[in-house]
């Protein structure tokens, strides 16, 4: 049975109650008329200027909130190039390039931030037994991830320059602000670091400017900056190591997140993978069945270290390194199983199928 035409129901409706649903239809319709009003300022408020750049062989990408956003994020984009000038040993002229050049030879004056770098990355070296050491470079060189021809390195050469690595071999003076390699054929690359610390340059910039919150992703690593206007916490996501999308979110108020994977520069020859996480004992990728670790801590750089120096202890000594420094961390196995450290437990969102989380 077809239902009555509306307009035979309001024939059949009592004046008051037709004057009833008039005004009940002019106030909807006058409630509609205010949200569409205001749509467009609801859209901007709190929308953050947003850019990405390109340094540290990696895409920069920033979003500042404020009125002084754009401001804010070319302080922070400058603030990043002149930090990978300072510490590429890629760079002519910078830090690291002079300290390589100067082996076994001369101390070196080194500008403050390269000095900070220098004392976070042998401090976590020191407590990691090694497992994180700058001066992996005449092994990571050889390696040369960061060219199209790849291919796993005669035995005997990574064996001849093995003994040339060992962070004992990197002296700093901080009082003086220099440093010294202690033999000709020693070498450092703070590409381990150097993702975290440009991060906590942007950090920096954002603070000096007035921005009042931002998120800077440089590579593997973030930097969180401020408070949302909302009060809410930050959500970052995760990478899944199987495939280009999401694991999951992890919730936080501020910090520096790091993430070290096997998957991020890797090849393959006759049916084997190979990464770029080396372990400095052995001169070749490290084994410890962890697919990724990421890391949260209060400085970016601390954080690049240790995620690298978890990666090449495995699980249980890197959960230990951590807690050493009140850090808290997601490791990735193998077989997919996720562990996460205690502080993250309940901020850690696992949206990604085929994995599961250990008790």
């Amino acid at each position: 049975m077809k239902a009555r035409p509306t307009k035979m129901k309001l024939r059949n409706m009592s004046e008051q109650t037709a004057k009833r649903l008039a005004l009940v239809l002019g106030a909807v319709l006058l409630v509609l008329i205010l949200v569409i009003a205001l749509f467009p300022l609801l859209d901007s408020v709190g929308k953050p200027y947003e850019v990405t750049t390109y340094a540290m062989g990696s895409y920069v990408q920033q979003s500042v909130y404020g009125d002084n956003s754009e401001e804010a994020a070319v302080a922070a984009a400058d603030a990043i190039q002149a930090l990978e000038n300072e510490i590429s040993w890629r760079v002519s002229g910078s830090d690291v390039q002079k300290l390589n050049n100067a082996a076994g030879k001369d101390w070196v004056g080194l500008n403050s931030d390269t000095m900070e770098i220098l004392e976070i990355a042998q401090d976590v070296a020191e407590r990691s037994g090694g497992a994180f050491d700058v001066t992996i470079a005449p092994i990571s060189r050889l390696w040369d991830f960061d060219s199209e021809r790849q291919e796993v390195p005669d035995i005997d050469t990574i064996d001849a320059l093995l003994p040339n690595v060992g962070y004992e071999f990197l002296r700093l003076d901080t009082e003086e602000n220099t440093a010294s390699l202690k033999n000709l054929d020693n070498a450092v690359d703070l590409g381990g670091v150097g993702k975290g610390a440009a991060c906590d340059a942007a950090i920096e910039a954002y603070a000096e400017t007035g921005a009042e919150a931002a998120i800077v992703s440089v590579g593997g690593s973030v930097g969180v900056w401020g408070q949302k206007d909302s009060g809410a916490d930050w959500s970052i996501a995760v990478r899944d190591p199987n495939s280009d999308g999401a694991l999951g979110a992890l919730s936080i108020e501020s910090g520096f997140l790091a993430t070290s994977g096997s998957y991020e520069k890797c090849f393959t020859q006759n049916g084997k993978t190979y990464h770029h996480l080396l372990d400095p004992e052995t001169g070749y990728p490290a084994e410890t069945g962890l697919v990724s670790v990421t890391v949260l801590c209060d400085n970016g750089a601390r954080a690049d270290a240790l995620a690298t120096a978890c990666f090449v202890l495995g699980l249980e000594e890197g959960q230990a390194l951590l807690e050493s420094y009140d850090a808290e961390g997601i490791f990735i196995s193998t077989d997919n199983v996720i562990t996460v450290t205690d502080g993250l437990q309940d901020r850690f969102t696992l949206t990604a199928d085929g994995y599961t989380i250990a008790e």
